[in-house]
């Protein structure tokens, strides 16, 4: 199987996605999921597949939402020749629009790091230097007041750490170190 290239993902996220603030989003998920596989020693054809599910898991929210993400899992990642293992984690990462449960592991790790991806970047944009000095406990704080990032599922966030074997002050460290670099 032929490994997409970086940027042709990028192309078609740029075709699909015009708004900074949800390209940034996609940006952010595909670094994490990239490290996190890089961390599990997966292959490099394997880590191409983590940060394009990554990059891509959000692609047709912009344009429709309301088909989010069957509109991309269904139509146009296939259109576009992106492997099952993108599109099946893509389908897991919107279990409650599409009815699939995150099982394997690249479906686990991208619930796990969408919405921490969404709700850090938003401590950050709170924060005078960024992610530069953030601390687990600043987004632990910001967790705990329900009006910040109100529209964030902050049950995602836990189950998210939960699916992937990890404490969630541990996802949230290695987070920061990723959008630190």
């Amino acid at each position: 199987m032929a490994v997409i290239k970086r940027e042709a993902s990028l192309k078609l996220l740029n075709e699909f996605i015009k708004g900074e603030s949800l390209q940034n989003h996609s940006m952010m998920v595909a670094r994490a999921m990239e490290a996190y596989a890089r961390t599990l020693n997966k292959s490099d054809e394997q880590v191409e597949e983590w940060w394009n599910a990554g990059l891509l898991h959000d692609l047709d929210w912009e344009k429709y939402p309301d088909e989010h993400p069957h509109k991309a899992v269904d139509e146009i990642l296939p259109q576009h020749g992106y492997p099952e293992s993108v599109i099946e984690a893509i389908k897991a990462h919107a279990p409650e629009r599409t009815g699939k449960k995150p099982e394997n592991e690249m479906e686990r790790y991208l619930f796990a790091c969408d919405e921490l991806s969404g709700f850090m970047n938003a401590v950050s944009l709170m924060r005078p230097n960024g992610f530069e000095d953030m601390k687990v406990k600043s987004v632990t704080k910001k967790l705990k007041d329900a009006k910040f990032a109100a529209n964030v599922p902050r049950e995602d966030i836990s189950k998210g750490a939960e699916l992937i074997g990890k404490e969630l002050n541990d996802h949230i460290a290695f987070m920061i170190n990723i959008f630190r670099s």
